[in-house]
């Protein structure tokens, strides 16, 4: 064998026997938390406002037929914290939603809420879940947050408030449950 040869199979051999220890050091990227937060409930309440028509669209149709089964929007709604388009905005539902049932009674929802204002102010709650929009009130759940509300859990209880059939615009009012930890 030949020295470079040699060395090159020793390293490769030390390396194939000392990798499990590195593995199992406490390296920084694995650091445990120790000191647990106890976690609180936050209940939020607010308006999202779904406006489809207009010359100022927040919901833009970009894929399937209209009001038919796969039709995607991107939306971009503001959350007031009345039902009137004036109300003061908190924040913002950004994400898409799709017609995901074929009989047409369900959506399925993908969006953040973005907040604005308050101690909410840059902090923002994932959800994910079926809209089953004929239903007087639905319930979805949140699967994550950001901010104030990292590590959040809970659930949305979303009701209509107006819809206008002849635009497609909607008021929907939100009651928030979340669970997280302040740091």
């Amino acid at each position: 064998m030949t020295p470079s040869l040699t060395f090159k199979a020793l390293f490769t051999f030390s390396f194939i026997i000392l990798s499990p220890f590195l593995i199992l050091t406490k390296a920084k990227f694995s650091q445990q938390f120790t000191e647990a937060k106890e976690a609180q409930t936050t209940h939020l309440h607010f308006y999202f406002h779904d406006i489809v028509g207009g010359k100022h669209p927040t919901a833009i149709r970009v894929a399937g037929p209209k009001n038919g089964f796969g039709l995607t929007a991107i939306i971009d709604d503001p959350l007031t914290e009345g039902p009137e388009p004036g109300s003061k905005v908190v924040g913002r539902a950004q994400g898409l939603y799709t017609q995901s049932s074929q009989d047409g009674s369900a959506l399925l929802m993908a969006m953040n809420f973005v907040f604005k204002e308050g101690r909410y102010n840059g902090s923002s709650l994932s959800i994910l879940g079926s809209n089953q929009f004929l239903e007087a009130v639905r319930e979805m759940p949140i699967v994550g947050g950001s901010g104030v509300f990292r590590f959040a859990r809970g659930y949305v209880l979303a009701k209509t408030k107006t819809f206008n059939p002849g635009t497609g615009d909607a008021v929907v009012e939100y009651n928030v449950f979340v669970m997280h930890h302040f740091h």
